[in-house]
């Protein structure tokens, strides 16, 4: 256990950061989900599914949750998988 009181507050302040990116990351990763499945599954809804997972991706980002980078890529990919399926359908 932590002696000095500011690594008491460190300890603290992990705390609450650890569970604000697990909640934004369970949220992100539960769009992207749906997203996907919209995909595959050609819902009527996916348009919006694919809007409201960017969105989570680049307020993860924003939030130093995830990388920048990642966030980017994953976009790709997500949107790589959306026209491959749009291009299959039409």
């Amino acid at each position: 256990m932590a002696n000095l009181p500011s690594s008491k507050k460190h300890i603290r302040a992990d705390e609450r950061k650890r569970v604000r990116n697990r909640l934004v990351k369970t949220a992100m990763r539960s769009a992207l989900r749906n997203a996907r499945t919209g995909i595959t599954s050609g819902a009527d809804d996916t348009q919006s599914l694919l809007t409201h997972a960017i969105s989570q991706l680049d307020k993860a980002a924003k939030k130093g949750i995830i990388k920048k980078q990642t966030a980017a890529r994953r976009k790709s990919r997500l949107m790589k998988a959306y026209n491959r399926e749009v291009a299959q359908a039409g």
